[in-house]
């Protein structure tokens, strides 16, 4: 359900909505319905069309309650990290670009996508585990 409420979402719908409700206003001779609801609703909808090329979803993230319940012991920097990751993101080709980019495992073609992310405790140190799908990444960036 949540991958559905996306803000591009919501903003194509409601723009249809307006969109909608206009035409079918104009067409049967309601005209102060009809001119604002069309004329605001189709760019709402083109904005909300605008957002959807360029969304990407939010990571799964692993044992959320332990995430939420220990908040407070861990790394500013891992929570920063998990809040940017796990909400919808405009404008990018991936999560983690300019990591991937300066680590050299950056295909502007196929970029790596994030897929989920999990907080590791042990011996009270945390760190996190992040699991990616590489379409094609050649030998030698690996290395």
């Amino acid at each position: 359900m949540k991958k559905y409420l996306s803000p591009g979402n919501l903003i194509v719908t409601a723009g249809g909505i307006l969109a909608f409700v206009g035409m079918t206003a104009y067409f049967t001779d309601s005209v102060n319905l009809s001119v604002p609801t069309f004329f605001y609703g189709v760019p709402i909808f083109l904005i909300g069309l605008g957002l959807k090329t360029s969304e990407i979803p939010p990571v799964e993230l692993f044992d959320k309650t332990n995430f939420a319940t220990n908040k407070f012991n861990r790394p500013k920097e891992l929570t920063a990290l998990v809040k940017d990751v796990t909400r919808w993101r405009y404008g990018i080709k991936a999560h983690l670009e300019s990591s991937l980019e300066s680590l050299n495992l950056w295909d502007e073609d196929n970029p790596p996508q994030l897929k989920e992310i999990e907080e590791i405790t042990k011996e009270e140190k945390k760190w996190s585990q992040n699991a990616f799908r590489i379409k094609r990444c050649p030998s030698r960036k690996m290395d």
